[in-house]
This record gives structure tokens, C-alpha cells and sequence, in this order.
């Protein structure tokens, strides 16, 4: 597909998630940055400032498969890469995908979760596969790891390590709304309403094509 036309797709897609996330029209265009530079963004912010609803309306509008992981204390690495069970009638190993299996994986409240349930995201980010029982299995392409942290100070939280953190293109923050947006988010009704009445722009198939096309461009040796 030409490449003009699919930039004016990608723009029509991030006006879309605009209607839906006000006010934050930077903040979406460095994520759709992070995820065309094969990156991934985490979001360091208080509860209640739109970090899930932003990943959900991100997924619907550009056509990708999203899921969503909670990250609490108790949770278990299998519960995010998956494990194999035995099929008693059949008598073999099945293999049940964890969340991870995703083209946009919302890591909420990662930082709530251990360290060696954060430590299951380390390879699916990096090589984007997932190695279990000795077998490397492949994960979905295009695949976009958002992950959101409450601030460090809060209770029961454990700071992400330096390994992780790496794993990570950008880490931004949304914020809170000015009074102007506020007032038009108080007006405009539910977001997760708003949501259910939006359509994809995009597909997986045109971002890997603007994948490929970021990987062409070249920097200035200056720079």
C-alpha cells in the first residue's frame, strides 16, 4: 500500500483515540510512536488517570488483539506466559496461552506483582517470544507491551528492576485533565460507552508494514 495513504489511515486511527482520550493528544502520539519503533511504553501514574482506557481505545482503533493482565501479589509467572496441563484423554501435554499472547498486552499495576512475576515479561519483551518447558513459542506480531506503575510511594508496591525498566522505550505520564477537558469528559459520558461505539482504522498487517518503514529511515550520524 502506498505509504501517504497509510499515514492518513494512521492519522484518521489517532484522531479516533483523540475523541475518546481528550486533552492527552501528545501523550497518544508518543505511544504510537513507542509501538511503530517496536518499542514499549510504560505509564507511571496515579489510579484513575485513563491509562487503561487509553490501551483499550489504542487496540480497538489500530485492529489489534489487546488483553489484559492484573498484576497483584499473588500473581504467577504461568499466569502470564501460560502452562501446559495433561489431557487425560488424549494422554499428551496441552499448552494453554497465557495473556501474553497478545498484539497489545496491558501489564496493569505492574509493580504490585513480585519480582519473579514481573521477570516473566523479561523475554516476551526483548525477543518477543516465550520459552516454557524448553519450547520457544513465537508471540504475535505486531506485539506491544503497555505497562502502567503506581507511584513508588504507594503501598505494596516493588520498583520495577534496571533489567526491566531497560525493556521500556518511553516512560510517560498522563496526568490528570486540565479543568477545560475535565468538564468535557464530565459532559461527554462514559469513556468505556464511547468505546464500544468506535471502529477499527488500522490492522496489524498495515503496522508491520510502518515497521518495516521506520527501520528504513536514516539518522544523521550527528545525531
Amino acid at each position: 500500500m502506498n505509504k501517504e495513504l497509510l499515514i492518513a489511515q494512521l492519522n484518521k486511527a489517532i484522531e479516533q483515540i483523540n475523541q475518546i482520550i481528550v486533552g492527552k493528544s501528545e501523550v497518544i502520539e508518543l505511544a504510537i510512536i513507542s509501538l511503530l519503533a517496536r518499542g514499549h511504553l510504560l505509564f507511571e501514574d496515579l489510579p484513575g488517570s485513563g491509562k487503561t482506557t487509553l490501551a483499550k481505545t489504542i487496540a480497538v482503533s489500530l485492529g489489534l488483539d489487546f488483553q489484559r493482565i492484573q498484576f497483584t501479589s499473588d500473581l504467577l509467572p504461568a499466569d502470564v506466559v501460560g502452562f501446559s496441563s495433561l489431557d487425560v484423554q488424549k494422554q499428551e501435554l496441552v499448552f494453554h496461552a497465557g495473556a501474553v499472547f497478545s498484539q497489545i498486552l496491558l501489564a496493569d499495576e505492574i509493580n504490585r506483582a513480585s519480582p519473579k512475576s514481573q521477570s516473566a515479561l523479561l523475554e516476551a519483551m526483548e525477543e518477543r517470544q516465550v520459552t516454557i518447558e524448553r519450547q520457544s513459542r513465537a508471540l504475535p506480531e505486531p506485539f506491544f507491551v503497555i505497562a502502567t506503575q503506581n507511584p513508588m510511594d504507594q503501598v505494596g508496591t516493588y520498583a520495577l528492576p534496571e533489567s526491566q525498566l531497560d525493556r521500556f522505550l518511553m516512560r510517560l505520564s498522563l496526568g490528570y485533565p486540565s479543568a477545560k477537558w475535565e468538564v468535557s469528559i464530565l459532559k461527554g459520558g462514559s469513556r468505556d460507552d464511547l468505546l464500544k461505539n468506535i471502529s477499527p482504522q488500522f490492522s496489524a498487517e498495515k503496522i508491520l508494514q510502518l515497521q518495516r518503514e521506520v527501520e528504513n529511515i536514516t539518522v544523521a550520524e550527528a545525531l
